[in-house]
């Protein structure tokens, strides 16, 4: 019968992470496994057609030919067969192969191959002007670190790990049990020994055995111009250790930008509040404004209003991606007057009255008396 696709049969999309497909396997392969759905054919035959898809697209060079020529790429054949799915013929199934972790106790970690140690993360708060022009910083992390004493074997020096008993240096016990369906075997973790197919009888005594210490390490963080707050800057190889050879992992550093007392940003454009008096506004002047960079001259209009806003080119925060800078823009803040002189007060009045303009306002003791006796 024909074959469905694989990304259908897992339910995931075809831009799904290796991380996303082998969380909807394990999902999948608990849900229709056999010990869970005893005679029901059904569940055995999802259980096969699922087992099938992981086995395809958990291999970037099988899932790559299967994405360009879709089944024929990897031969064909009806659903149970086909590229990188055997060992269903007779039942003769190891669990390991089928899922890394099953009835919520997990099987074994591979001892045998490199593991890449995990990643790290940092928040890092910066100055705007630092988040604008870029910086250099130097930050401190703690970090788990092969032990310098016994160089991560967990042995005291002089001694090294021997072969566990009770798994041969393997790293499993293996189950073989009757069903139904046929032979399974079920493969877990050593008790003894936890994985690593070697125990320690003189345990080093600075890591205790564990072959690993924790070490507060300085690492130097290039801030590249133009950063926000919310960018990740990934440092490759600053992260853990990995285990049994395997590359270290990378250092995450998230930036939080410290808000500026003057400005404020928009993506990378910078915004300023300037005051300028309500005779400038009326008669036009040329007043000064910060920059990220200095002071720059801004020249007012004759008759500006409050709210409105004017551009100084070039004067905002580099492109992270790319050449060129935003704009600064400033928006006027036309101020009232207050605690006014009697001779501002008149001059004041004078422009209402020459204009028509209606006015209201405190008289002084002098001028009420100087008006009542017409003076």
């Amino acid at each position: 019968m024909t074959k469905r696709d694989y990304y259908e049969v897992l339910g995931v999309s075809r831009d799904a992470s290796e991380a996303e497909i082998k969380r909807a396997y394990r999902k999948l392969a608990r849900k229709y496994h056999p010990d869970a759905n005893p005679d029901d054919p059904e569940a055995e035959r999802k259980f096969k057609e699922v087992h099938e898809a992981y086995e395809v697209l958990k291999d970037p060079e099988k899932r790559r030919i299967y994405d360009q020529y879709g089944h024929a790429g990897l031969g064909g054949g009806t659903a149970g067969q086909g590229a990188g799915f055997e060992g269903f013929g007779d039942f003769g199934i190891d669990i390991e192969d089928i899922f890394d972790s099953f009835f919520g106790g997990g099987m074994r970690q591979r001892r045998s191959g490199p593991r890449r140690g995990a990643d790290l993360q940092y928040e890092l708060v910066v100055d705007f002007e630092e988040a604008a022009f870029g910086a250099e910083k130097e930050i401190e992390i703690a970090r788990v670190e092969d032990c310098p004493t016994c160089g991560g074997s967990g042995a005291r020096p002089g001694t090294a790990p021997v072969t566990c008993p009770v798994c041969g240096g393997t790293g499993e016990e293996r189950t073989a049990r009757a069903t139904p369906l046929g032979q399974f075997v079920t493969v877990q973790t050593c008790r003894r020994c936890a994985g690593r197919g070697t125990i320690i009888e003189s345990p080093c005594p600075e890591c205790m055995g564990r072959g690993k210490v924790r070490r507060r390490r300085k690492v130097e963080i290039k801030i590249p111009a133009g950063v926000d707050t919310g960018a990740r800057l990934r440092i490759r190889g600053a992260g853990e250790p990995g285990d049994y050879g395997g590359p270290p992992g990378d250092l995450h550093v998230v930036i939080t930008v410290r808000p500026h007392p003057l400005f404020k940003r928009r993506g990378d454009d910078v915004l300023y509040e300037a005051e300028v008096g309500m005779a400038q506004a009326a008669l036009g002047t040329t007043i000064e404004v910060p920059t990220l960079e200095g002071k720059a001259e801004l020249k007012i209009p004759e008759g500006t209003q409050s709210g409105a806003t004017f551009r100084l080119r070039g004067k905002g925060i580099p492109h992270l991606r790319g050449y060129g800078r935003g704009d600064q823009y400033v928006k006027v803040k036309v101020v009232t007057p207050t605690n006014l002189t009697e001779e501002e007060r008149r001059l004041l009045e004078k422009l209402a009255e020459l204009r028509g303009e209606a006015v209201e306002g405190k008289k002084g003791f002098f001028r009420r008396m100087r008006d009542a006796f017409g003076g």
